[in-house]
């Protein structure tokens, strides 16, 4: 098996990081597109978290890597197995690191049912397919703007639901899917149509980094990576550990993260007051600051943590105005929440002190 480069040790690039462990804390998300010039990391910052997640465990001898504490998301033959009175013992594996190749097909992606064998010998038969490799795992493709739409749709579907289901001549099978999806691509090539672009969500816009000594830090790691990868993995070991714990950690964490009313208003401001359309934005973004408050190791999220939600959820779903830049960044994001909540404070205080005035003056003409 090849050496990995450290995820700890890719140079910059502060967003895709964030974006990338953020999916790994909470995969219900719903993914990650990286675009950007040739050379930036994308594929390198991929691979390499996929090398750091924590192990999973997995019902032993189960083709989907069914989660044996979540017995509601098994597959067909877990619950199969368990009607039978069959004890599900478990083992722990890698987490998975699936590629996708840009020529594959929808039946390659879902699986397949073989229906003449179901037909003539009665015997459900599936073949498991790219999603059943990928769950619990990462799901990576490159140049996902060169794929078959349908199959980017297909896969999109999967990742907002979680499970994959295959129907064929009134035969079923479900199984969990589960996964984190990663998808990259170089604008030059050719763009995503809108409709998928919004379907992931969240987006990363990335080049090459300008600041020389950084540049010089790349050189360096990757001749020391290539020379020596054993000893330079071992120099980034620690790095790794803590930043795989942490993320262990947020995963149990985030789903008692709780917020508040006003923390959706002030998420649904921001986006109303930006004209993006739909509400998928506004879901994302709720998904990734609980997510980001998980991986700070807090049960409550906060202005900040949707600022910084938002600087990933919103870049590719905004159509004009001042934040349609890519230096958009989290301060301008947070200053906007906070002159959005000033204007509905001020709102509110307005509206209370004309009802008082309104109750004042009924009053005096009672009297």
């Amino acid at each position: 098996m090849p050496a990995i480069y450290p995820f700890t040790a890719v140079v910059g690039q502060e967003r895709m990081r964030r974006a990338l462990v953020l999916n790994a804390v909470d995969p219900r998300i719903g993914g990650v597109l990286i675009r950007g010039e040739r050379g930036t990391a994308k594929s390198t910052a991929a691979r390499a978290l996929a090398a750091l997640l924590p192990s999973v465990r997995v019902v032993r001898d189960c083709r989907f890597g069914c989660d044996p504490d979540k017995p509601t998301t098994w597959c067909t033959e877990c619950r199969e197995r368990a009607a039978q009175g069959e004890v599900l013992e478990s083992i722990t594996r890698h987490t998975p690191f699936v590629n996708l190749p840009v020529s594959a097909t929808e039946d390659r992606v879902v699986g397949t049912l073989d229906i003449e064998k179901a037909i003539q010998k009665g015997v459900r038969s599936f073949e498991p397919g790219v999603l059943a490799a990928a769950n619990r795992g990462l799901l990576y493709i490159d140049e996902v703007n060169l794929l078959d739409d349908h199959v980017v749709d297909v896969l999109l579907d999967a990742a907002a639901m979680g499970v994959n289901i295959v129907e064929r001549e009134g035969i079923s099978f479900t199984h969990p899917a589960r996964f984190i999806l990663v998808g990259t691509m170089n604008p030059e090539e050719g763009d995503l149509r809108p409709q998928l672009l919004d379907r992931f969500a969240l987006s990363v816009e990335i080049r090459g980094i300008r600041d020389a000594r950084e540049r010089v830090q790349i050189m360096e790691r990757n001749i020391a990576f290539e020379e020596d990868a054993s000893r330079f993995f071992e120099a980034w070991k620690d790095k790794e550990s803590d930043l795989s714990q942490q993320i262990e950690n947020a995963r149990r964490l985030v789903d008692e993260v709780a917020y508040t009313r006003q923390n959706l208003l002030s998420i649904a401001a921001l986006t109303a007051s930006l004209n993006v359309d739909g509400h998928r934005s506004d879901l994302v973004i709720l998904k990734t600051a609980r997510a980001q408050a998980a991986f700070d190791g807090r049960k409550e999220i906060n202005d900040r943590d949707i600022a910084l939600a938002a600087e990933l959820a919103l870049p590719h779903r905004l159509k004009s105005g001042p934040f349609q830049r890519e230096e958009m960044g989290m301060e301008e994001l947070q200053e906007r929440i906070e002159q959005l909540q000033g204007a509905s404070t001020g709102k509110h205080q307005q509206e209370m002190e004309s009802e008082t005035a309104e109750e004042e003056k009924a009053g005096s003409k009672k009297a």
